[in-house]
């Protein structure tokens, strides 16, 4: 008797069977990982919380000046570090895949807010650096920013739950370099 093979496509469009608890399957997965599911809530809330903030500061950042989040973080990380950084730096800092920047920065260049360079005499590296308009624009949108972060986060909590959230977020940063 010769086995039944079933096609990929066929595989790929499988339907659940009626009858499968599926929110129970994935309790019972999770449950495996996270007895009892210790942090589990916390995690929910971590990821709601930095999902609404973003999208809450992206949204109000573009309406108030026109400049996506990601452009303005770009423009940040560049004055933090005094005005330029190699392209792989700058990547890992904005936490943005290589690729990702560049296509980034590719724009940023096109409207005049940075400039590129070769960071070595062979060309092996790039460096990233703001222009005198890149300046300006960040002087224009850092204010609108630091407001959004002010109403939205900073004023929602007291010293004490800022300091402990500060030490508790502390301890769960991981190099997070994008490749």
């Amino acid at each position: 008797m010769q086995a039944q093979t079933q096609s990929w496509p066929t595989l790929l469009h499988m339907q659940i069977d009626e009858g499968t608890d599926v929110a129970g399957l994935l309790d019972r997965l999770v449950a495996a990982e996270l007895p009892e599911g210790r942090g589990l809530d916390a995690w929910v809330s971590l990821l709601q919380a930095h999902a609404s903030l973003m999208r809450r500061l992206e949204s109000d950042l573009e309406r108030e000046t026109g400049l996506a989040l990601a452009d303005f973080d770009v423009l940040a990380q560049l004055a933090r570090a005094g005005g330029e950084l190699r392209m792989t730096e700058l990547a890992a800092r904005a936490l943005i895949s290589r690729s990702g920047m560049t296509r980034r920065v590719t724009r940023l260049v096109e409207e005049g807010l940075v400039r590129r360079a070769d960071a070595d005499a062979d060309g092996r590296g790039v460096v990233v650096a703001l222009t005198d308009a890149g300046v300006a624009r960040l002087t224009e949108t850092a204010p609108a920013h630091a407001r959004g972060i002010s109403k939205l986060f900073v004023a929602q909590l007291d010293d004490q739950e800022l300091a402990i959230l500060e030490r508790a977020l502390g301890k769960v940063i991981i190099d997070c370099s994008f490749g």
